[in-house]
């Protein structure tokens, strides 16, 4: 997966490098837009398909929700305090970022998309950059360090620290180092989490 990750970032360099040395006329707007709607399509399939949620579902209880809701509540909160040490963006423009939740590609065109009207298009793009980036760290940290977090934090903690990778990519290490009888929790903390990415990150941008 983290060969998936850098992948990303050499195509977002490669972009960087292109677009600075040669002038290339696109309508970003429309060109974004329909991206979003090809991601968003995307999304109902991955989570209509999962097999593996119709049998989680059946299993269901209430404490299930604790984790996701700790989750976005610990995210959020430190996403606003990253706003102490930024002072360009405001509080809600670093709570947009984070309620990315690793799922990065959904959430820069998002941001990028919704925060062109009011901070125009120049920085509107650098934030969605930084969405990007930020939770492309997160997600690789992720990978890398379900073992430590596991053994430092305990068994629900790498399924928190996945984000939205907690229901596909990063559900094989959860399993390996937090257990198998954690894979209902993984996939609905996933499912969830997923859902909630279009709805934090539009909340945010509108403030």
């Amino acid at each position: 997966m983290m060969k998936g990750s850098m992948i990303v970032c050499l195509f977002f360099l490669l972009g960087c490098l292109i677009g600075f040395g040669v002038h290339i006329q696109l309508d970003t707007h429309n060109l974004s837009m329909y991206i979003l709607y090809v991601l968003m399509f995307q999304v109902g399939i991955n989570i209509g398909s999962n097999e593996n949620l119709k049998g989680m579902l059946a299993h269901f209880t209430p404490k299930m929700l604790i984790i996701p809701l700790g989750t976005i509540v610990g995210t959020l909160l430190f996403s606003a305090l990253a706003s102490l040490l930024l002072s360009q963006w405001s509080v809600f423009d670093c709570m947009a970022v984070g309620s990315g939740f690793a799922y990065y590609s959904l959430s820069s065109i998002l941001i990028t998309q919704f925060k062109e009207p009011s901070l125009g298009l120049q920085l509107a793009t650098e934030l969605g950059t930084i969405a990007l980036l930020t939770n492309i760290f997160r997600e690789m940290m992720a990978l890398l360090g379900t073992p430590l977090i596991r053994k430092c934090f305990g068994r629900f903690a790498p399924i928190s620290a996945a984000g939205v990778n907690s229901m596909d990519v990063l559900l094989p290490s959860i399993l390996r180092y937090s257990g198998k009888d954690m894979m209902p929790i993984a996939i609905l903390h996933g499912v969830l989490i997923d859902l909630s990415v279009p709805v934090f990150v539009s909340f945010f941008c509108s403030l």
